[in-house]
């Protein structure tokens, strides 16, 4: 459970206009290209843009992450990413968008087929979850229980476990995961902006 008091914001609810807004106009026509159908799913967009690239952060030359010991690259890639890579920011969302829609979108979907009746805003929270801590953690998960169950709430809720690194709480896992930040919003703030 959560250690800080969930609760819809102010902010969370402009992201999520904002991002259906600049879809309704057109903004995110360039997103369409990664989809499966003929329209990129709003709650990728949302996950990428209000969720994933503030917390990832962006590097453009790799680097070692000493917590996962593993190269990384852009937001948080590492897919195939060695010493010595360098990308550029368009090679970076580019990889960002591929990634998110083929390995993480379409697995949480397919392991749990309730997500797809789920509000947009809690889709995007549990892709951006699982983009942070990995696609089989988030479908053993008792989110993807309460998803499956229809309690939005309770997913969002239930998501916030995942905030330890090394088996200790870490405050900016507990930060992403629940309400965020001074500059971002946290998943579960924008999972309940929502609801």
């Amino acid at each position: 459970m959560p250690i800080n008091k969930i609760k819809p914001t102010t902010r969370g609810k402009a992201a999520i206009a904002t991002v259906l807004a600049t879809i309704a106009a057109g903004g995110y026509a360039s997103y369409d290209r990664y989809a499966t159908s003929a329209k990129m799913d709003p709650a990728v967009i949302l996950a990428v843009e209000k969720a994933i690239m503030p917390w990832e952060g962006i590097v453009l030359k790799s680097h070692w992450d000493p917590f996962a010991k593993i190269w990384d690259i852009c937001y948080g890639e590492t897919k195939g990413i060695g010493p010595g890579m360098t990308k550029t920011r368009a090679e970076c969302k580019d990889m960002l968008l591929r990634r998110v829609h083929d390995d993480y979108y379409r697995q949480i979907m397919t392991c749990s087929p309730n997500l797809a009746k789920a509000p947009t805003s809690v889709r995007a929270s549990m892709l951006s979850g699982s983009y942070n801590f990995g696609v089989p953690a988030w479908c053993r998960s008792t989110a993807k229980a309460r998803i499956e169950a229809g309690r939005w709430e309770e997913a969002c809720l239930a998501q916030t476990a995942f905030n330890k690194a090394g088996g200790m709480i870490v405050r900016g896992l507990v930060n992403r995961r629940e309400m965020g930040d001074a500059q971002r919003v946290g998943e579960a703030e924008l999972c309940a902006s929502g609801l």
